[in-house]
C-alpha cells in the first residue's frame, strides 16, 4: 500500500527578508523560497518590521513553493524560527498595536538604564541570567511603550515576539517559547523557566500583558487562517510555537548536547555553546535553548556582516555595479582583502557600528578604523574589517573557556558568510581554532521545521532530528604555522582588546544626549 508522504514547513523570520523551507520525514529539503519585506526606520534609532509586509512575504514564499510544485497539502506541522527579539504588541484579538521592534532599535536607553537601576546588575542577572541593553532585550522596549505609547499600553493584551505574531497570526492563539522569552529581561532563565513577579513588579509591566510559556517543540494551536487553507495547507495543521533564529538553525549544525560550539555567520556573528547546567557570565547572552534541559551561551556580535556590507557599499562602488549579486560582490570584497598582509598594516578595526551586545553591552559604542597612516591602503582596510571579526570570536572563546573550563579547540560555522575562504581563514589563524565550514545554508528555517517534525511526532526528539541532517563540509580550515602571523595576531588582538576600554567614555560622552 503506497504511503503519502508527510511535509514539515519551518519558517524563518530574518533581520529583512523571510524564508520558509519544506522537509521530509527524512529532514531532506523538498523545497525553500525566500521573500524580503519592509523596514521601518524613521531615524537612527528606531527600527522594526513592517508586520503587514512581513505577512505578505510569506504568502509569496508559500505560493512560490506551490508553483515549484510542492504539494502542500502534505504539510503535517508548521514552526517558526526568528530573529530575536522582535517585540510585538497585540490587543485582544490579536490585532497588531505596534509594529515589531528589533534587536538593534536604540530608543529605550533610558528604559534599559532604568530597568538595571530598578532591579540592580546582580539581581537581573541572578533572575534572567542576562544584563540589559535598549532593543537587545525587549523589556525596555515594553517599558519604552508605556511610557511613550500610554494608551496603546492600556490597549494591550499581550506583548511578544516574532513566533508569537505568526503562531497568533495562524492559529489565533498566543504563546512564545523559552528561547525567545529569555531575551525579555522578565524572565527566571536560570531555571524556574516563568515569568519572574519581581521583575515585572519592580520595573512595572504588568505579567498579564505575557503571554503562555511553551516548549520550542510544543504545539500551540491549529491552523486557521484562511490565507494558508486557500494554499492548500490543511484546516487544523498543528502549529509548533518554534524558537529563535540561531537555536534553530545550531540543531541543524548539531549543536544538541553540552560542549557543542557553532560560529554563525550573517548580519551578526554569533558564537554558540551549548551548556547543561545553569552557568552564566555577563559578557554572553545566556538563553534555554529549543533543546529541552540545555542552555546556550551566545557571544552575539551585531554588526559584523554588516560591517562587511558597509564597507562593500562605500568603498567599493565599482563591485555593486558590476556584479550580479551582493554575494558575488562581497566575494569580490574579500579577495581584495587577501592582498594585504595579516595584521593590515598596522589597523585594527573596532566592529560596533551601531551599538554593541557581546560582551560589551553598550548601546553607545561605535565603529573605529585605528592605526592609519600615510601607507594604508583601502585593502588594509577592507582585511582589517574582516580581522575585527575574527578578534571577537577570540575573545569569545576565552570567555566560554574560562566558563566552562574546556577548551575550545575546533567549531562549526554555518550562515551566508561562512564560506568566505578568506574570511574564515583569517578566523582560524587569529582565534587559533580548527573551523569546520558546513556545506549548509539556511539552516534556521530547517531547524523550525524539524521543531515542527518533533511536536506531531513525525522525529522522536530533537537527537533524532538532527541526526538526519546531513552535515556536507565546505572545507576545514586550520591555523596557519607560521609563528611570525601568529605574533602579529597576537600583537594586535591586544590592541583590540584595549581600544573598548580607552574609547569608552569618548563614544558616551559624543552620544549622549
Amino acid at each position: 500500500m503506497l504511503t503519502m508522504s508527510r511535509y514539515l514547513l519551518g519558517i524563518d523570520v530574518g533581520t529583512s527578508s523571510l524564508k520558509v523551507a519544506v522537509i521530509d520525514e527524512d529532514a531532506a529539503l523538498i523545497g525553500l523560497s525566500s521573500s524580503k519585506y519592509a523596514l521601518i526606520m524613521p531615524d537612527e534609532r528606531s527600527v522594526q518590521i513592517d508586520a503587514q509586509s512581513m505577512w505578505r512575504a510569506f504568502l509569496s514564499c508559500l505560493c512560490d513553493l506551490k508553483q515549484k510544485g510542492i504539494d502542500l497539502r502534505l504539510v503535517v506541522g508548521i514552526s517558526i524560527s526568528s530573529l530575536c527579539p522582535g517585540l510585538t504588541a497585540f490587543d485582544e484579538k490579536g490585532n497588531v498595536l505596534v509594529d515589531p521592534i528589533i534587536y538593534s532599535d536604540r530608543r529605550s536607553t533610558k528604559e534599559a538604564d532604568y530597568i538595571r537601576d530598578r532591579v540592580g546588575a546582580d539581581k537581573l542577572f541572578e533572575i534572567t541570567a542576562n544584563g540589559t541593553m535598549a532593543g537587545a532585550f525587549s523589556g525596555s522596549s515594553m517599558l519604552w511603550i508605556k511610557n511613550n505609547l500610554p494608551e496603546v499600553y492600556a490597549k494591550t493584551r499581550y506583548f511578544g515576539h516574532l513566533n508569537t505574531y505568526m503562531a497568533c497570526r495562524m492559529t489565533g492563539q498566543f504563546a512564545i517559547d523559552y528561547s525567545n522569552a529569555s531575551y525579555t529581561n522578565l524572565f527566571e532563565t536560570t531555571g524556574g523557566r516563568k515569568w519572574s513577579e519581581y521583575v515585572c513588579e519592580k520595573i512595572g509591566i504588568e505579567i498579564d500583558k505575557l503571554p503562555p510559556l511553551h516548549e520550542s517543540t510544543e504545539v500551540v494551536g491549529e491552523l486557521v487562517n484562511a490565507d494558508l487553507i486557500d494554499l492548500g495547507i490543511k484546516r487544523g495543521t498543528a502549529v509548533v510555537i518554534g524558537g529563535a533564529d540561531t537555536p534553530c538553525a545550531s540543531i541543524v549544525a548539531g549543536v544538541t548536547r553540552s560542549g557543542d560550539v557553532c560560529e554563525s555567520v550573517g548580519t551578526t556573528d554569533v558564537l554558540t555553546v551549548c551548556i547543561d547546567k545553569p552557568v552564566f557570565g555577563h559578557e554572553f547572552i545566556n538563553r534555554c535553548h529549543v533543546v529541552p534541559g540545555t542552555w546556550i551561551y551566545q557571544g552575539a556580535m551585531s554588526f559584523t556582516g554588516a560591517a562587511n556590507a558597509w564597507f562593500l557599499k562605500e568603498f567599493y562602488t565599482e563591485f555593486t555595479s558590476d556584479c550580479r549579486s551582493t554575494v558575488e560582490a562581497l566575494k569580490k570584497v574579500n579577495e581584495q582583502a587577501a592582498l594585504a598582509e595579516p595584521g593590515c598594516g598596522g589597523v585594527v578595526f573596532l566592529p560596533y557600528m551601531l551599538g554593541e551586545r557581546s560582551p560589551i553591552w553598550d548601546a553607545y559604542a561605535r565603529s573605529v578604523f585605528f592605526g592609519i597612516s600615510v601607507n594604508t591602503t583601502r585593502s588594509d582596510m577592507n582585511r582589517a574589517v574582516l580581522e575585527s571579526c575574527a578578534y571577537g570570536l577570540r575573545q569569545m572563546c576565552h570567555i566560554a573557556e574560562k566558563l566552562t573550563g574546556n577548551r575550545i579547540a575546533r567549531f562549526s560555522s554555518i550562515g551566508g558568510g561562512a564560506k568566505s575562504e578568506v574570511w574564515a581563514q583569517i578566523k582560524a589563524d587569529i582565534t587559533g581554532r580548527s573551523i569546520t565550514v558546513l556545506d549548509m545554508n539556511d539552516m534556521a528555517p530547517v531547524g523550525a521545521a524539524m521543531l515542527a517534525g518533533v511536536g506531531t511526532s513525525v522525529f522522536k526528539d530533537i537527537f533524532a532530528a538532527s541526526q538526519k541532517a546531513g552535515r556536507k563540509i565546505f572545507r576545514e580550515f586550520t591555523p596557519t604555522e607560521d609563528p611570525a602571523v601568529k605574533a602579529v595576531y597576537d600583537q594586535r588582538y591586544e590592541t583590540y582588546l584595549g581600544l573598548y576600554p580607552a574609547l569608552k567614555e569618548l563614544f558616551r560622552q559624543s552620544l549622549k544626549k
